[in-house]
């Protein structure tokens, strides 16, 4: 599975990473040949020998998904000359994963691994990172903790709700019935913050909108994704998004019952020409590049040049939106590029103060806004008003 359970870090620590990050603008295309790419340009010591990088994907490259997010961002850094890459998909949550970074280490050269996926890291990283104190291991989401975990591990994560939030409004100027869905695999802080902020984004150009929640249980079940969105479609529920693995099912299920979608993770416009409006992206090429451009510089984590905590949104260069599609008209694209570049210039709020949960409940109290970096939100454990479920449910 992809991240998959609630994380708990200091606000300094959140802000010390935020800080750190940086945009750096490297366009990325996804890559589906062979399983490494090789530079020829010298590295800054005068040698030869490239910065090998390796990704490990707990699911497909191709999935349409979040390991295919993965893929395009390992296939965007590996266009930098002196970077070699190494890469390996479908290897699952055990001991394989260790197995697959060690043989990355030992037979290609690996100085620094990415392994992409939550299960990854407790135990798998943590005992890998001791076992080679030189590789540096930056996962994707992890728990690091300073003081506790080794000093070569690492940890990336961004605030795609930035990206949901303009989906939300997108879906508001779409909807004809007022009623939007979203398809969740489980109800953790991270997938309900994107609940969240998808239906305040949509409420925030129709306060009348509503989104129906159904949570699968897990982050890779087709039939139920399917059943779901069918559902959903059947209580005239005209736009649906989500957050699972790979939005593929749901994306075709609901192009094949004439209504809209917003994607996730990575673009699907091409599963539905017709019914997709645009999606919250990730953009690891940007990420991935940074870090190869820090280690290029002779930094590390173990020598305190790179932080082992780095977050960011759409204005260090972590998220991008999906084009929008032909369904998508002119009064909804001002309004969501409007609210992204509030997002680029820090003055988005999407949590404010006084802010109620769907049972009545303060959840903000008024004067006390919280903004995208506050560790607050990464413990997020309620719905917001005009979402339809439970958590848990």
């Amino acid at each position: 599975m992809s991240t998959s359970r609630p994380f708990h870090l200091s606000r300094r620590q959140v802000v010390r990473g935020l800080l750190a990050t940086t945009a750096f603008g490297v366009t990325s295309k996804f890559g589906t040949g062979c399983s490494s790419s090789t530079g020829n340009q010298s590295s800054s010591d005068g040698t030869d020998k490239p910065i090998v990088m390796g990704f490990i994907y707990v699911g497909p490259k191709d999935d349409y998904g979040y390991n295919q997010a993965h893929a395009e961002g390992k296939a965007g850094v590996s266009k930098l000359t002196w970077v070699k890459s190494v890469e390996q998909a479908n290897v699952p949550e055990t001991t394989d994963v260790q197995e697959a970074m060690r043989n990355m280490i030992e037979q290609d050269g690996a100085t620094v691994i990415f392994p992409t996926s939550f299960g990854y890291f407790d135990p798998h990283v943590l005992k890998l990172a001791q076992e080679y104190p030189e590789v540096q291991f930056v996962h994707c989401g992890g728990l690091y903790q300073e003081g506790k975990h080794p000093k070569n591990v690492g940890s990336y994560f961004g605030f795609i709700d930035e990206a949901e939030y303009l989906a939300g409004i997108v879906a508001a100027k779409a909807t004809k019935t007022n009623k939007v869905g979203f398809i969740a695999a489980k109800p953790i802080p991270q997938v309900l913050r994107n609940i969240n902020s998808f239906t305040l984004g949509a409420r925030s150009v129709n306060p009348n909108i509503s989104t129906q929640v159904i949570f699968t249980g897990d982050w890779s079940l087709p039939v139920k994704e399917a059943e779901a969105t069918n559902s959903m479609v059947d209580q005239r529920i005209d736009v649906i998004t989500c957050h699972v693995d790979s939005p593929k099912v749901i994306v075709e299920t609901a192009e094949k019952r004439g209504i809209f979608t917003t994607g996730f993770h990575a673009n699907q416009a091409v599963l539905a020409p017709k019914g997709y409006l645009t999606g919250a992206e990730w953009d690891w090429t940007n990420v991935y590049s940074k870090y190869a451009e820090m280690i290029r510089a002779g930094k590390t984590l173990m020598n305190g040049g790179i932080p082992h905590l780095v977050r960011g949104g759409f204005k260090e260069g972590f998220l991008k939106l999906s084009p929008y599609g032909p369904a998508v008209n002119d009064e909804a694209k001002k309004l969501a590029d409007a609210a992204k570049a509030k997002f680029i210039d820090g003055s988005m709020v999407v949590y404010k103060g006084g802010l109620q949960d769907n049972t009545g409940k303060i959840v903000i109290p008024a004067g006390k806004d919280l903004k995208q970096q506050d560790s607050e939100l990464e413990k997020m454990n309620w719905l917001v008003a005009g979402v339809v479920g439970k958590v848990g449910s």
